[in-house]
């Protein structure tokens, strides 16, 4: 089926090497549609963007480009949203750097639904991906989408979370629409698509190139009422969503953790820096005013044996290693090492990378 002719306008200037969302923009308000834009002049254009922008709209060959988004269109499922379409999310037109146009795979309506974004780490600890995953429910469950870049770790948990609770879920790609990454959440990406959403800025077949994953955490951010992030290091990824969110007015959250975790330390900085601790995805719902989702009954799965029991105790909520846990509770490493391992064959003991227990809230 061929593009309509304002759909194929909006398209090739997208694909205009050179051309920026912001000298998009521009262009768009001077001559006030995409098919003004390719009628004018090399001329008339390179007075508002200059000469060598002017002669890559003139001049760049986009029908191969076009073609695969007509055949990619022909799914029902993708859609393309631009910046004059009713379904473009009106959040989005609040930020300063708003996507001229979005590739659309799922349900749209979903882009302009009441939102949180949830972020964090990619090498996530088991206690981190399970505080997301139990947020993101309880969040979905009262109604808010929730939002996440469908990267491993702490994204991957909250999708799946929201995905459960029933406000369903966003992940903004930091590639093309058709493309997912990493390939280790293909299965996840296919469940986003039948109930959820993902969305991208970048073109079909856009690689995932590093520069493009900073860049698309504005849309999360931008979706979202507020920004959730549950763990991240100093230098993560998770704390340029956080500034973004900030910037553009947003509720900013963190989740507190063990002060000898590295996880931590970016939660940590943003508390000091006036983000909202929060325990509860009740906080969240609260600072949101909105009402939180009836209680679900506590889950089962008491600890069997008073040894096990002791050794929880003294492990206390930080990570221990072996030989201290059984100092402090007089075992033999032998059987430290046996309750270690029924503990967490029972759901209750998460193993850390050197060696290091930590205790997984229930």
């Amino acid at each position: 089926m061929p593009l309509a002719e304002d759909l194929a306008a909006w398209l090739r200037l997208s694909l205009t090497p050179g051309l920026g969302s912001e000298s998009l923009r521009r262009l768009l308000a001077d001559f006030g549609g995409p098919e003004p834009i390719l009628d004018a002049s090399r001329a008339q254009l390179a007075r508002h963007v200059g000469d060598a922008v002017a002669a890559a709209i003139k001049q760049t060959d986009t029908d191969a480009a076009l073609a695969a988004v007509s055949a990619w269109l022909e799914d029902p499922a993708n859609h393309v949203v631009t910046l004059a379409d009713a379904a473009y999310p009106a959040q989005l037109l609040q930020i300063s750097d708003p996507p001229p146009l979005l590739y659309v795979k799922g349900r749209v309506d979903l882009l302009s639904r009441s939102s949180v974004a949830i972020v964090g780490s990619r090498n996530a600890t088991a206690q981190g991906a399970a505080n997301a995953e139990a947020f993101a429910r309880t969040l979905s469950a009262a109604g808010l989408t929730v939002v996440s870049g469908l990267a491993l770790g702490i994204d991957a948990a909250a999708h799946r979370g929201g995905l459960a609770g029933g406000a369903s879920s966003v992940a903004v790609l930091g590639t093309g629409a058709d493309m997912v990454y990493p390939a280790k959440n293909r299965a996840l990406a296919h469940e986003l698509a039948a109930q959820g959403v993902l969305v991208s800025e970048y073109p079909l077949g856009m690689s995932p190139l590093p520069a493009n994953f900073p860049r698309r955490n504005r849309i999360i951010s931008g979706l979202a009422l507020g920004c959730l992030v549950v763990e991240a290091a100093t230098d993560s990824g998770s704390l340029i969503t956080a500034r973004l969110a900030a910037e553009q007015g947003k509720e900013v959250f963190a989740i507190p953790g063990s002060i000898h975790s590295p996880l931590t330390k970016g939660c940590h900085a943003l508390i000091k820096q006036g983000a909202k601790l929060v325990e509860s995805a009740a906080d969240i719902l609260e600072e949101l005013k909105l009402p939180a989702p009836p209680s679900a009954p506590p889950a089962p799965g008491a600890i069997a044996g008073s040894s096990a029991a002791r050794l929880l105790d003294a492990m206390g909520h930080d990570p221990c290693d072996l030989g201290t846990l059984a100092a402090r509770c007089g075992f033999t490493a032998a059987e430290t090492a046996a309750l270690l391992t029924q503990l967490e064959l029972d759901g209750h003991v998460s193993v850390l990378p050197g060696g290091l227990y930590q205790r997984l809230a229930r």
